[in-house]
């Protein structure tokens, strides 16, 4: 039986709770808040779940165990992520960690020291874009490796969806001043909040050997009310460093929510839908004008228990993983870059072998 620790009892510490409980995880939570602990136990796990599991263990952070962990998994807000991960790799060595997306500040400081940190004491690190690892993307996949289409036209991705969905999701928050989701410079706003958007296009571009993004200019619409500072409009077009193009969109405006993403070729379409009825994901597939389209029924929790246990095959085998640390940090660039595009208004190139951090970014 694996042992896992949740740092957070917000949304996303709950989610983890279930889906590892439910895999037969030894479970317990952690969080410098009581009132978190009590609101777990009395409000958002019941109500998301049926009862309460009282096979998970509840610590206030001072109190909670160290050592003898498998997976260590950090849900709390991304400016706290990296930080969090140094203190703990100074006190035990878990096998791996997973770290929720946005994996931290666009301003990526302590990512180098991380990565080193972690990679010299041998844990494994993942990052939480779980929709990668969803049936509908792995159909995706499916299809690309099956028909042997080289490099498409271009690919695009949208994630438009208005944030009352995460409010709802988070009662005990009054709106975006209320947490790092109003402030871009803790990882909020569209860029951060709806980055599985701009990894699912990385995700892609990967899959037809488009390679990695080298070149992004952004368009962003900010909100600054003299409180918050968000951007509530994110416009991407990114180049990769085999020459294709494409564009990423990301809002916290749009209802009802798409999203959405193709990848075109001269005869052929794939395109991948979340959503696309309720409780159904779907693919799209256009092949010299023959269309198919594949439904995937799927609920919520199954989206965390995919993601568990992709984690634990991975752990097990070392096998490549498309939610890898790299992988989220090559997210994290990107989004670095798009802010500081938008800011000179000119295209932002991104030298990967500088590492990772805003050095590797190149007006």
């Amino acid at each position: 039986m694996l042992k896992v620790k949740i740092i957070g009892a917000g949304s996303i510490g709950n989610h983890m709770a279930n889906a590892a409980s439910t895999l037969g995880w030894g479970v317990c939570i952690c969080d410098i808040d009581p009132k978190a602990l009590d609101r777990t136990k009395s409000g958002i796990y019941p109500s998301r779940y049926g009862a309460w599991n009282d096979s998970i263990k509840l610590y206030e952070s001072k109190e909670a165990p160290v050592g003898g962990f498998d997976l260590i998994i950090i849900g709390t807000p991304p400016d706290s992520h990296f930080p969090i991960a140094l203190d703990i790799l100074k006190q035990e060595t878990p096998k791996a960690f997973l770290i929720e997306k946005p994996l931290c500040k666009p301003d990526l400081e302590n990512a180098d020291t991380l990565y080193e940190m972690a990679k010299n004491k041998g844990v494994k690190i993942f990052t939480g874009y779980d929709h990668v690892l969803g049936f509908a993307a792995s159909k995706v996949a499916e299809l690309i490796n099956a028909n042997k289409f080289g490099k498409p036209e271009t690919i695009d991705v949208e994630f438009r969806e208005h944030w009352g969905g995460i409010f709802n999701a988070h009662p005990w928050l009054n709106g975006p001043a209320d947490s790092y989701l109003g402030y871009w410079k803790k990882g909020g706003g569209a860029l951060g909040e709806h980055s599985h958007a701009l990894n699912l296009w990385q995700y892609f571009s990967d899959l037809t050997s488009c390679g990695k993004v080298i070149e992004v200019n952004a368009n962003l619409e900010y909100v600054n009310d003299g409180i918050v500072d968000y951007d509530k409009l994110s416009l991407l077009n990114l180049r990769t460093e085999n020459g294709i193009q494409g564009r990423v969109v990301q809002d916290v405006v749009t209802k009802p929510t798409r999203k959405w993403a193709r990848i075109q070729w001269e005869k052929s379409f794939i395109e991948w839908h979340a959503g696309f009825k309720p409780g159904v994901d779907a693919v799209i597939f256009e092949n010299n004008g023959e269309i198919q389209t594949f439904e995937f029924p799927k609920t919520r929790p199954q989206d965390f228990i995919l993601e568990l246990e992709h984690i634990q095959k991975v752990m097990a085998t070392s096998t490549t993983s498309p939610i890898s640390f790299e992988k989220g940090l090559e997210t994290m660039l990107v989004i670095s870059g798009a802010h500081k595009s938008n800011q000179l208004k000119r295209s932002i190139n991104i030298n990967y072998s500088k590492g990772w951090n805003a050095t590797a970014l190149n007006s």
